[in-house]
Order: C-alpha cells, then sequence, then structure tokens
C-alpha cells in the first residue's frame, strides 16, 4: 500500500474543516492529516498566510478561506502572500463565495436534510452574492423546528438572519452524513480547482 500523504491543514471554522477533510478523504490516495490551524475566521489565516507558506517547504499544507467580497481568488492569494511566490506544496484554496456554495452545489440532499417543502433552482450557487444568507433563508422555510431553531435566526426589530447556535454542528452532519461532494464538484468551479490541486499534489508522490 502506498504511504499515506502527509499534510497540514488550516481553516476558518469547524465547517471549512469538515468540508476539508471529506474532500481529502475522497481522494483515491491516503492522506495524514497532521497539525489543524483554526481560531476562528479569515482574520488568523490572513495573518498566518506567509508562515504557512513556508512551513509548505517542509510538508505540504492546505489552506481553505472564503472569498467572501473580494474580487477573485488570484487577487486575495497575491494580497494574504504580500506578493510573495507561493510554493507548490501550498495549497492555497479559496471557496466563492462562501464555502456554503459547496454544500449548495448538491441542493438536492440539502433540500431534504432541511426538510423543505419544494426544492429550490440553484444552477450557479457560485453566482450568489451571499450564499451563507441564501442558506439561512433555506434554513428558515424548514418544516422541522429544530432545523430552524439549529441554523438561523431572526432579529425582529431589523428582520435580518443570522447563524444560529448550532450551525457549523449541524451542517457539519451534513457534509459528514449526507453531502454528494461529486455533484457539488459539477456546479461549483472553485470546489473543482481543489480537487485539481490535490491531484497535482499527489503527483509529487507517485
Amino acid at each position: 500500500m502506498r504511504n499515506a500523504i502527509s499534510i497540514r491543514i488550516a481553516v476558518e471554522d469547524a465547517l471549512s474543516e469538515a468540508v476539508l477533510r471529506h474532500a481529502i478523504a475522497s481522494r483515491p490516495v491516503r492522506y495524514e492529516i497532521g497539525a489543524v490551524y483554526s481560531r476562528g475566521g479569515f482574520g488568523y489565516l490572513k495573518k498566518q498566510a506567509g508562515a504557512f507558506n513556508n512551513a509548505a517547504k517542509a510538508c505540504p499544507f492546505v489552506m481553505l478561506t472564503d472569498l467572501d467580497q473580494n474580487e477573485c481568488p488570484p487577487t486575495l492569494v497575491a494580497s494574504w502572500l504580500s506578493g510573495r511566490p507561493k510554493h507548490d506544496s501550498f495549497l492555497f484554496r479559496v471557496a466563492v463565495r462562501e464555502v456554503e456554495s459547496w454544500l449548495l452545489g448538491d441542493m438536492a440532499r440539502l433540500a431534504s436534510f432541511l426538510h423543505l417543502r419544494n426544492r429550490p433552482a440553484i444552477l450557479a450557487p457560485e453566482a450568489l452574492a451571499d450564499p451563507k444568507l441564501k442558506l439561512l433563508e433555506l434554513a428558515l422555510r424548514s418544516r422541522s423546528r429544530q432545523i430552524r431553531d439549529s441554523l438561523v435566526w431572526r432579529d425582529d426589530l431589523s428582520g435580518r438572519l443570522y447563524q444560529g447556535p448550532d450551525y457549523n454542528a449541524t451542517l457539519t452532519c451534513f457534509v459528514t452524513e449526507h453531502w454528494d461532494i461529486s455533484t457539488a464538484r459539477l456546479a461549483c468551479p472553485s470546489l473543482e480547482r481543489l480537487f485539481a490541486a490535490l491531484g497535482r499534489l499527489e503527483g509529487k508522490f507517485v
């Protein structure tokens, strides 16, 4: 059996970690994930991006962050690395515009998980301006009170929707037990690019 590829990963939150682990586990080769760097949000990743890039010289490193309102992934990468060259073993991957886009890429299973009466048609989730807001709106329509209470709450004064108390844990359950990443890849180019980057990394160990 081929030896496992040792890597370290860095993510914004628990949901991003679950998504990245799921993607790595679906590869045809075996990975061994060592340290996981996650301090909550993109700020920590942005601050440490240069250090992670240097660390990749010794051990492959995969970092996943959201594009959010930045112009495009290459611009974000160049900004976070302050124009320095990116090491080949530093997989700096950007979800367009948020990792929630990738969950919306498997709408059939997500709609079932959310207990929606009707399945919405979202053909291009990465074209959404705010994928997380779209997911919150869908959760609010759930026929399951448990899903609604876990994923979303509405401010009575402003009407704005916010992440619920068990948002990450509930969606992590969806990712690990229900999400079909192969289906999501077809709808989400940035997810497909993650797989392409992993394939290039694996090519170095064949």
